[in-house]
């Protein structure tokens, strides 16, 4: 067992981190151990974030101490400053503004009226917590009248006048009739608004939009809207304004497809990312106008890296096999290399860094290691093991992670996350095909929490990163367009094939599991496709193309409308790879999952299927987790959904 995280812990030498190689080999001479209990992979990290002080002097954690859910800042890593309990509130980022000053966001689940286009939605809150102080915190927008206190978009932190201010779109409020303090919403109205982070002093710096419009806030170094990009959500024209010089771009995206990056380097343009129906891209446009040019375009940009306080390019990283990092000041690229250098062998992500680069929060994952968070002195050339992630995890219980490249049957190649079960052989194993969310987004060689939880169970894993996910080219990203339930669906089966035909599974001991776009693909592998998995876990998964996607109200109908088409492919051909409409066709037993809170897609997906396949007398379950969202937020309901799938899959496809 790992010792407690406010346990004093020893600095190592960064040429200490040596790579893991023989995973094969591994697997199959380390001896057998008892597996952890469930739960110990399925709640939340007992470490989920860290971040830095500007000054690299203080740490925050958003961790789990003794059952309790806190967040706790600590100086010099040793002295705590302040523990402030969050329980289950859903936290999804923090960050220091100031030396003595901690930014929250968090979310959280609310019913709507009737001038909503849904019952449910999931409303931000921000809040700014002084380490030097006794509370919990103060809410933005909280002592506004004419604001409601969440917010609907964040625009950065800048530093005015010595202090940090915080940039927000909000939703605007009218007084009611005849009342002098009470007001309401009426017609949807935003504004771009200034904070005081640490007086919590608001003022209004942006026009409100006007109806059928969005608009993205470009703010500069010193506080200062520096452009505005609106685009007509009914037509898609769009007009990028500079604060100086007026209109300095224009253009048309049918389907509303452009936004702002931020500033290029030196900051003397903007950078635009814009989607067309052959290509994605970055363009730059000088800040006094000029002509619109193309950047980094021959390269795939897995991450952008941006100063927090100016909004510039400083770095970037390629995506692929090299993961090449590009930093724009040489200083800041040597760095970054020694770190990536330090750290090989393991995923590594750098989470948080002081302006000079000269302290750096470092995460890494992968092979022996299921998370652990370290500080990063570069002037001592040293790194100290700050916290892990899941602390009873250790290497011995972490499955061997790979990755596993193959061809998919029109001859595309991919590459799919391969995790074994720890100290067995890998030959002839029972395997859960495990596709992931988005669809467009990616799975790497790191600990996954879900796969690590199978594998210790006995199964192998592959997370199949099929055409249209994020982790190749452009190209291969927009060869997923309109092949939900086709190609898509196909990319998958056809790596479990890959993997039998290498000896490492059992192609006929296979399951599918999901959530999200990886739960329709579940619910598709066992309706739209036959005689390939003896089961299938969907996890808020759509079950109903249609119904997820074809209802669209308001002037936003033309651009949203091409939008979906151009990914999901013509309208009417949704019925064709919708698992509702096939339910009759499932040969296999069905486990639906679903958060009651989900906002992104609705319970009704999952209890409709759950209607249909009980009308055609197939076998399945239906698990409601109440006051749960679609990110599985909770950690208790975390936990009842990684129990309730695992004992599905080991009744239906038992590894032994």
């Amino acid at each position: 067992m790992r010792s407690t995280i406010c346990a004093a812990l020893a600095a190592i030498s960064l040429s200490y981190l040596t790579p893991v190689t023989d995973v094969f080999a591994k697997s199959e001479t380390a001896p057998a151990i008892e597996p952890l209990p469930l739960s110990e992979y399925g709640k939340l990290p007992d470490v989920e974030r860290a971040v830095i002080s500007p000054s690299g002097n203080r740490i925050a954690l958003l961790t789990t101490i003794r059952g309790e859910r806190v967040l706790m800042a600590i100086e010099e890593q040793k002295t705590i400053l302040t523990s402030i309990a969050v329980d289950d509130l859903k936290v999804r980022s923090i960050e220091w503004v100031s030396e003595d000053r901690i930014l929250m966001t968090s979310s959280q689940t609310e019913k709507l009226g009737i001038n909503w286009t849904s019952n449910k939605g999931e409303f931000f809150v921000a809040r700014v917590i002084s380490v030097s102080e006794d509370d919990d915190g103060k809410v933005v927008f909280a002592n506004v009248p004419k604001l409601i206190n969440t917010v609907i978009g964040e625009y950065g932190v800048r530093v005015v006048d010595g202090a940090p201010h915080g940039f927000y779109a909000a939703f605007e409020m009218v007084r009611k009739t005849g009342s002098r303090t009470q007001y309401e919403l009426r017609g949807g109205s935003i504004g771009l608004y200034r904070v005081n982070l640490e007086t919590m002093a608001t003022s209004k710096v942006g026009r409100v939009t006007r109806a059928g419009v969005y608009r993205d806030w470009l703010i500069d170094s010193d506080g200062s809207v520096s452009a505005i990009l609106d685009v007509e959500v009914n037509t898609g024209n769009w007009q990028l304004l500079s604060n100086a010089n007026g209109e300095i771009a224009s253009g048309n995206n049918p389907a509303g497809a452009i936004e702002i990056v931020g500033f290029n380097a030196d900051g003397s343009g903007i950078i635009l990312s814009e989607r067309t129906s052959d290509d994605v891209f970055w363009s730059e446009v000088p800040l006094e106008g000029g002509s619109r040019e193309p950047i980094l375009d021959d390269l795939d940009i897995d991450r952008a890296y941006f100063d927090p306080r100016s909004g510039r390019l400083i770095g970037y990283l390629e995506g692929g096999e090299s993961e090449r990092v590009s930093f724009d000041n040489p200083v800041h690229q040597e760095i970054v290399q020694e770190i990536r250098n330090a750290f090989s062998g393991f995923r590594v992500r750098m989470v948080d860094w002081t302006s000079d680069l000269g302290n750096v929060i470092v995460r890494t994952s992968g092979n022996r290691d299921s998370g652990t968070f370290y500080a990063v002195n570069l002037e001592k050339m040293s790194a100290k093991a700050i916290a892990y992630e899941r602390m009873k995890i250790g290497p011995q219980e972490v499955g061997p992670i790979s990755t596993f490249r193959y061809k998919a049957g029109d001859g595309l190649e991919m590459e799919g996350i391969l995790t074994l079960p720890p100290h067995k052989e890998a030959k002839d194993l029972p395997v859960v095909v495990l596709p992931h969310g988005g669809p467009h987004s990616h799975d790497v060689a790191e600990f996954d929490w879900w796969a690590q939880a199978f594998a210790s169970r006995g199964y192998a894993v592959l997370q199949p990163n099929f055409r249209g996910s994020t982790n190749d080219t452009v190209e291969f990203f927009m060869a997923g367009f309109g092949e939900w339930g086709k190609k898509m669906q196909t990319d998958k089966s056809d790596g479990l094939a890959a993997l039998a035909e290498a000896g490492i599974v059992n192609k006929d001991r296979a399951c599918i599991v999901g959530a999200s776009y990886g739960g329709y693909a579940a619910l598709a592998g066992v309706t739209l496709q036959q005689g390939i998995y003896r089961c299938a876990v969907s996890v808020n998964g759509v079950s109903d193309i249609g119904e997820k996607y074809g209802i669209i109200r308001g002037s936003s109908a033309r651009t949203l409308q091409t939008a979906r088409e151009e990914r999901l492919g013509p309208r009417e051909q949704w019925k064709e790879v919708s698992p509702l409409r096939f339910a009759s066709q499932a040969d296999a037993p069905i486990m639906l999952i679903h958060g009651a809170n989900d906002t992104v897609v609705e319970y009704k997906h999952s209890s409709m299927m759950a209607d249909k396949l009980k009308d055609a007398g197939k076998t399945f379950e239906l698990v409601k987790l109440k006051g749960e969202d679609h990110w599985l937020s909770l950690s208790e309901t975390r936990q009842q959904m990684l129990e309730k799938a695992v004992a599905f899959v080991q009744k239906h496809n038992p590894a032994d």
